[in-house]
């Protein structure tokens, strides 16, 4: 289990983490989440120790995770895949850590064949692609079969293949009772991957509960109308004051709309004599949540200081 409490972080002037308090339980994957410069990194980053916080504390399984003495054996990390050396074998890399941790030469065989890489484990890593390194890096946490796993942005540079294979993975990890904690920009992997969330903009708390949880405080409610009559029903909708999205041309086509209710687009259609074959409301996705829920935490919009 991770547990951050009322951690903070400035450099200088500026406040990276502000009095953030969270908590990652096992048997279930955590998605991080934030806009860019919310501060994820730094916050992993304490919490492995790589950084000291200006106040606040963040324990692994009860205790700063400096105090563990074979840390692998108790966390595994990967925070940027690029940083194992170039001119080494991905056998070499992970020997290394093994060596340095007490763990058998036979964890090396394990996780390069569990990670996909035992056929490349001579090559050298600096002419790996980017989703092999991050596959290295997988493997690298996942060495010592530690009880905890942070992931920083894992499916960079992966292939259809490659994140459909970690998404498995990491529920597997925490359906064996881990704790999983994994950031990502990729709002559909993550939708479909993580149990809860925690959510943070500007370094503080905007959120930490389930996936479904998050989405429903949405004030956005999209609703799908299928009709034959879509340039009729989309003109009256818009003088209505709603924002309409058409899907397809000619024939039946699909509208979305946003801005009235399913009720209201109805007795219009009604009122117009237009034929309906569908209305149906839906949830925000949790990209869309997301978009709203931390509109006034993103630190860049459009290129621009905010």
């Amino acid at each position: 289990m991770i547990e951050v409490n009322e951690l903070t972080k400035r450099y200088g002037g500026k406040t990276a983490v502000d009095q953030l308090s969270f908590a990652v339980r096992p048997g279930q994957v955590t998605g991080f989440l934030g806009p860019n410069g919310a501060g994820k990194t730094t916050t992993l980053r304490m919490i492995l120790g790589l950084d000291a916080p200006t106040s606040g504390t963040a324990t692994v399984s009860g205790v700063p995770f400096r105090t563990h003495p074979r840390g692998l054996r108790h966390v595994g990390a990967l925070l940027d895949a690029t940083q194992a050396h170039g001119g080494r074998s991905a056998a070499a890399h992970l020997s290394a850590l093994a060596r340095s941790n007490a763990l058998p030469r036979r964890r090396i065989v394990e996780v390069l064949e569990e990670v996909g890489l035992a056929e490349v484990a001579t090559r050298r890593v600096g002419g790996f692609s980017l989703g092999m390194k991050q596959r290295l890096g997988i493997a690298t946490a996942l060495l010592g079969d530690p009880p905890v796993l942070m992931f920083d942005e894992p499916i960079n540079g992966m292939d259809p293949e490659g994140v459909l294979w970690v998404r498995r993975l990491f529920r597997r990890l925490a359906a064996e009772g881990r704790t999983v904690f994994l950031s990502s920009h990729l709002m559909s992997e993550m939708e479909n991957t993580a149990d809860q969330l925690v959510v943070i903009g500007r370094g503080r708390l905007i959120a930490a509960e389930s996936v479904r949880d998050f989405a429903a405080r949405s004030a956005r409610r999209n609703v799908v109308v299928v009709t034959p009559q879509a340039g009729e029903l989309a003109a009256v909708l818009t003088a209505a004051g709603a924002a309409v999205e058409r899907e397809g041309a000619g024939g039946i086509e699909k509208l979305k709309v946003t801005g009235l209710a399913a009720e209201r687009i109805g007795a219009l259609a009604f009122e117009n004599r237009i034929q309906l074959n569908e209305l149906t409301t839906k949830a925000a996705s949790l990209e869309e949540a997301f978009m709203e829920l931390t509109a006034d935490s993103v630190e860049y919009l459009a290129g621009q200081p905010r």
